[in-house]
């Protein structure tokens, strides 16, 4: 049977990974140039430059999740950093879901706007026309937002992503000429505009060069959400030197919007499945605002389609 797993996330991955072990065939489908969600890497045009500016860093508390760190440390995919039992991707934070996605047929740069449950199975719509392949079932790995926008759009009724919150954030990038502000990989703020830096080029297969990476309060990003890219590059830097204690002279600021950053109030679930759709979704909103809980709720969303495909009274 052939499953449709939308958005190449951290529990999209996991969800596709676990599907695929289980003998489905998958295809997964991503509106973004590359896979990774918020565990992204950002490349400068034109330069050596690379920041991870969304999530910063795994921690294994599960025994599932245990699991997989411990294979991926052993083949090199994480690495420790900043101790703490803290893991980032080696040489990119996206490694992780890479490294489940090898071998799956994804395919990025398309935009689901619809669904269509036909006797046949599920047809999915996309901005750029349709998929071709018709599915036995379908696993949403999008933010409670954009899986209430698509369940929507495409008519359908399931209920419990929209109870679920966010907190946007604002990243902010920037090079900087010489030596590193702070000894540590990172500092964490209760207060102010600043919620974190971190030091780019302490994390374990980087490049040398200072590179720091912001990112702000979710009040502050709040505040200033629908403001340009470039008046919050401003804003940012400005209290980024006022936390120093010195001006900068950057070589390089960028800012970058994240609007569903955060999780704040996640449904209690591990993730949700009508059995009667054969429709599912899951992620961070299901289980809490952790890379691992969005692993345990893709892997969670699997076994329940599984058994449900599986199942020979169904």
């Amino acid at each position: 049977m052939r499953v449709a797993v939308l958005g190449a996330g951290i529990s999209g991955a996991a969800a596709a990974r676990a599907l695929t072990r289980a003998g489905f065939t998958v295809v997964v489908l991503d509106k973004g140039r590359g896979v990774g969600g918020r565990m992204a890497t950002r490349r400068v045009a034109d330069s050596d430059l690379s920041f991870d500016h969304g999530a910063q860093f795994l921690r294994a508390r599960g025994p599932a999740f245990r699991a997989q760190v411990a294979d991926w440390l052993a083949r090199g995919v994480v690495a420790p950093w900043g101790g703490h039992d803290r893991y980032v991707g080696t040489h990119t934070m996206t490694a992780p879901v890479r490294d489940l996605l090898v071998g799956l047929d994804v395919r990025t740069g398309v935009t689901v706007t619809s669904l269509v449950r036909e006797p046949a199975g599920w047809r999915v719509s996309v901005a750029e026309g349709a998929v071709a392949e018709t599915f036995s079932a379908v696993a949403i790995g999008f933010p409670s937002v954009q899986t209430t926008r698509l369940i929507d759009a495409s008519g359908l009724t399931l209920t419990g992503p929209e109870s679920a919150a966010y907190a946007p954030c604002w990243s902010l990038m920037v090079a900087l000429d010489g030596p590193a502000p702070f000894p540590e990989a990172d500092r964490r703020f209760a207060e102010g505009a600043i919620a974190a830096i971190v030091r780019e080029e302490s994390r374990p297969g980087r490049a040398a060069g200072t590179r720091l990476l912001v990112h702000a309060g979710p009040e502050w990003s709040r505040r200033h959400l629908e403001e340009t890219r470039e008046s919050v590059t401003g804003r940012l830097l400005d209290a980024l030197a006022e936390r120093l204690g010195r001006p900068l002279t950057p070589t390089f600021a960028s800012a970058h919007r994240w609007r569903y950053a955060l999780v704040e109030t996640a449904i209690g679930q591990d993730c949700l499945y009508d059995p009667a759709l054969r429709l599912g979704a899951c992620g961070d909103w299901c289980l809490g605002p952790r890379i691992e809980a969005a692993f345990d709720s893709g892997s969670a969303l699997a076994a329940r389609i599984v058994a449900d495909l599986t199942d020979p009274a169904a």
